[in-house]
């Protein structure tokens, strides 16, 4: 999936490349498997912004789409590769063979007329969903389930692609595309090959006006305002006070560990860290 460049015509057209949508054979949505999307801009029930640089951009329709892949034993042939505004991957349009219509994650090389199945019965091919206790060590998976039956969770996102590691009595340790170890279960499903528009990566959007109509707002640097206005402002150097980014409340906004879950550390096991110069 190549991107598209322009012609130099302008500054911001100089620079630009966006997706070439050469895989899209299907323009306008399934009116059925459509919803109305709200747009908060940032903003929770309370009214206040939570998130901020949030708000405009285009209307969006939300695709409803299956991350469950709990339709077992009825074949699914592909109608057509969609995109989707409100993800990174683009959607399949599958219909089943007692006509009901779904949508799910494009794997890559998955083609119109394509034949998919769900179920433990389903063969380890691209686009076929499964549990990990069915699918030979060393496939790469993507929509990972955490628990059996929840759905899709895990490596969503386009080009995004996990590897089953190992296989021992009801665990199964899965490679994430952060190089982390993920630790499941055996009974959770995740669908085989690797989520397609690989080139999402790499595109470049070039402009402000093309950002505003993603739903994005400016974002002030902090190192361009006053000491009052950011913990970055004032002085003459352009580098954090203190040797860590920190949020314009003074909190750490780089480098610190986030993740806090207890219960959950134990399934995650992180990679050495390579050293400078290796």
């Amino acid at each position: 999936m190549p991107l598209r460049t322009y012609k130099a015509t302008s500054p911001v057209r100089r620079f630009r490349q966006s997706a070439a949508f050469a895989e899209i054979t299907k323009t306008t949505p399934e009116r059925s498997l459509i919803e109305r999307k709200l747009r908060t801009a940032g903003r929770n029930a309370q009214g206040r912004v939570t998130t901020r640089h949030r708000g405009g951009g285009e209307k969006r329709a939300y695709r409803i789409v299956d991350f469950k892949r709990d339709k077992d034993g009825i074949p699914a042939t592909v109608r057509a590769i969609e995109y989707d505004p409100n993800r990174s991957a683009r959607l399949a349009l599958l219909v089943y063979r007692d006509g009901e219509k779904r949508y799910i994650l494009a794997p890559l090389d998955l083609k119109v007329g394509d034949t998919v199945l769900s179920g433990p019965e389903a063969e380890a091919r691209v686009g076929n969903c499964l549990p990990l206790e069915h699918i030979p060590t060393g496939t790469t998976i993507h929509g990972v389930e955490l628990q059996p039956g929840r759905g899709a969770q895990l490596v969503r996102a386009a080009g995004g692609a996990a590897q089953l590691v190992a296989k021992e009595g009801e665990q199964a340790q899965i490679r994430l595309p952060s190089g982390g170890i993920r630790v499941v279960g055996v009974r959770c499903r995740a669908t085989v090959g690797q989520l397609g528009n690989v080139d999402h990566e790499n595109r470049k959007i070039g402009g402000a006006g093309h950002r505003r109509r993603m739903g994005w707002r400016p974002a002030v640097r902090g190192v361009v305002m006053s000491p009052r206005d950011h913990p970055h402002g004032g002085g003459e150097a352009k580098s954090p006070v203190g040797g860590m980014a920190q949020t314009p409340w003074g909190k750490p906004a780089m480098g610190l560990k986030t993740r806090k879950n207890p219960r959950t550390d134990r399934f995650v096991t992180r990679p050495p860290k390579k050293r400078k110069g290796k």
